[in-house]
């Protein structure tokens, strides 16, 4: 019941930000992406749409989660200062969902730069956090008719294998990426929380076991 009220509330939020949900199809396999988006966006009145247009900022969100709870307490502020806001659901995450099995930032960047495309928005402000900065660096050097800038924070512009390593190597208990990003166990997301979060929080096992069910298991699925 807890966690159904929050997704209402930051549902609320965002709404009263000015912004609706859409689901854009992005390619013939079936790719479909959720955003939240400006409500006058994709308006039946072309005049209207126009008329109402604004410089778009695009918030991609990390790695685990989605677009909305990442970014719910920035919408409200960057709408009141004229922006168009837009913020998806990467593939596999929240309300996207696609059945080729491509996990590559690479395909990421092109279904959001299709996506894009299909709402008619311009040249944006692309902000991403984590896994998302790679996300609109790769956006910015493919697809740069979408992007007029980046900005990221805890990211970088190119995850090499050299720095996979190196962080496999200083945590010593996870053998890949995927083991320690997409955990499945309480027990492994304990331990990405620990090394990921500079103030260490603890969590009860009850929360934890949402957050799987919520966030981590769905895309393990897809």
């Amino acid at each position: 019941m807890r966690g159904l009220l929050e997704l209402l509330l930051v549902a609320r939020l965002a709404t009263n930000a000015g912004l609706r949900q859409h689901a854009v199809s992005v390619d013939d396999a079936g790719t479909v992406i959720n955003f939240w988006l400006p409500d006058n966006d994709d308006a039946p009145d072309r005049k209207q749409k126009q008329r109402k247009k604004h410089q778009p900022v695009v918030l991609v969100h990390g790695f685990a989660g989605d677009g909305i709870m990442t970014w719910v307490l920035q919408v409200s502020a960057l709408a009141n200062r004229g922006y168009d806001v837009y913020v998806p659901d990467l593939v596999h995450f929240g309300g996207s969902t696609s059945p080729l099995p491509d996990r590559s930032v690479a395909f990421q960047a092109r279904c959001l730069a299709a996506a894009l495309r299909k709402l008619g928005v311009g040249t944006a402000d692309v902000v991403g956090c984590s896994y998302g900065g790679f996300v609109a660096f790769e956006l910015a050097a493919v697809h740069p008719d979408k992007v007029r800038s980046v900005v990221a924070s805890g990211s970088t512009v190119k995850y090499t294998s050299a720095m996979r390593d190196d962080l496999l190597r200083r945590l010593g208990w996870a053998q890949s990426l995927t083991e320690l990003l997409v955990p499945e166990s309480v027990g492994q997301l304990r331990l990405l929380f620990s090394n990921a979060m500079h103030m260490k929080p603890w969590f009860p096992d009850r929360l934890l076991r949402d957050f799987l069910k919520v966030f981590l298991l769905p895309s393990l699925s897809c």
